[in-house]
């Protein structure tokens, strides 16, 4: 009997870490911005949807997963009638985090050759209060991101076909873009997520399907959950 005490004791404290995370996500909560609005849409992809309708799918689906992880989670934009972009993250105040769903384009004079850019992107503001802590999280949901069989894009770093936009983590897809208005503006730390690349037809197709959606909201629900929680993000 006395092997027993032991393996119980490991259950015990197997629940009450268990318990201690559960806890410490539910104290938690995630602004999860709906990029764009109705008057101003976005990118039109290649069939012809603005972008917004990408945008709002995908970011109702994270609000699943996160409130799934426990994670409180509050909206914002989805009545795509949000257009000043400093009332959003202005909205955002008292939230843990500030994530920004998009959806991503290319250099209009690259639209004939859209079809070979793919992938996702992070992009964080060094302007931001908290550069290091949204750094942590945006490359946690780019691990997340990886590990679902997705790949980052990177062009966004070239100065031909891209922007210039540095790495601020390469592996994962995070990019620097220090004047972004919701990176600078958020009084907590903020990461914008473009998700996949709606100009190029296959994507387009991948990024509607239902079920690569709820992939690339697991990940990214599953990263900021093991950021805000695990202590990986730092101020």
């Amino acid at each position: 009997m006395r092997g027993v005490i032991p393996a119980c004791a490991g259950m015990t404290a197997a629940l009450s870490a268990g318990m201690t995370l559960a806890l410490a996500a539910g104290a938690m909560e995630v602004a999860v911005d709906v990029g764009h609005y109705a008057g101003e849409p976005g990118v039109i992809s290649a069939s012809g949807t603005p972008e917004f309708e990408f945008n709002l799918a995908l970011a109702f689906e994270v609000k699943k997963e996160l409130e799934k992880l426990q994670l409180k989670v509050r909206l914002i934009g989805e009545r795509g009638d949000q257009a000043v972009l400093h009332h959003r993250t202005r909205d955002a105040r008292g939230a843990d985090l500030f994530v920004s769903i998009h959806h991503d384009s290319v250099k209009e004079r690259l639209l004939p050759e859209a079809d070979r850019f793919a992938g996702f992107s992070f992009f964080i503001s060094r302007s931001n209060p908290f550069p290091g802590k949204s750094l942590a999280c945006a490359s946690s949901m780019g691990a997340k991101m990886r590990a679902e069989g997705f790949v980052p894009s990177r062009y966004h770093a070239d100065p031909v076909i891209g922007e210039s936009r540095p790495f601020a983590d390469e592996a994962n897809g995070v990019h620097y873009y220090d004047k972004l208005a919701v990176g600078r503006s958020a009084a907590m730390a903020s990461v914008l997520v473009e998700a996949g690349v709606i100009v190029n037809r296959e994507e387009e197709r991948r990024m509607r399907d239902p079920a690569v959606r709820s992939r690339i909201a697991a990940a990214i629900a599953g990263g900021v959950r093991e950021c805000l929680t695990q202590g990986k993000a730092v101020p």
